[in-house]
């Protein structure tokens, strides 16, 4: 009986077999996001000189550009308090989103992916922003003289995290996390 208590007391909890299965499904996504999102944003500055466009396909070029601001360049040329201000805010973000992950059932598939592209794209953007003090842009989506605003990897997953999670939430209303 002693034997047996001691067995159960060392012995992972449902709670941590379950993190640890959650981390199985979606960690590979956050790395891979992240490893992707580097990847091309250092071939990209070293390949493409910086604001020359380089057509790849008609509504779609490589152009190299440098934001010191957030989403659309917001905030772009306030000064240089930005760079810390987003470094602060977007670590806060990726750590409510790691324990949001970590308290997911294991079958909230669709909630583990939305946020593991989520966390993946916060993280490689937050990389660019904690070394050069900006985010690497390259992906130019235009049409006629109209562009969108550049974008990269980190960008892309991050949206595609956030269609998703909306998506879950609408057909998932009364999921409880």
């Amino acid at each position: 009986m002693l034997m047996a208590k001691v067995k159960q007391d060392n012995m992972p909890s449902n709670d941590v077999k379950a993190t640890a299965i959650g981390i199985k499904h979606w960690g590979w996504i956050t790395v891979l996001i992240i490893i992707l999102d580097q990847a091309s944003k250092i071939l990209a500055d070293y390949f493409l000189q910086y604001h020359q466009p380089v057509a790849v396909m008609p509504l779609f070029n490589f152009t190299l550009l440098y934001n010191k601001g957030a989403a659309f360049s917001f905030l772009a040329d306030a000064g240089g308090w930005q760079r810390w201000f987003f470094l602060v805010l977007t670590t806060a973000v990726s750590v409510f989103i790691y324990s949001w992950l970590r308290k997911l059932k294991p079958h909230q598939v669709l909630q583990y992916t939305s946020l593991a592209l989520i966390l993946g794209g916060a993280i490689g953007n937050l990389i660019d922003r904690a070394i050069y003090g900006y985010v690497i842009d390259f992906l130019d989506v235009y049409y006629d003289s109209y562009h969108w605003p550049a974008f990269n990897i980190a960008d892309s997953a991050i949206t595609i995290g956030a269609i998703l999670l909306i998506i879950d939430t609408l057909k998932n209303p009364h999921e409880d996390s």
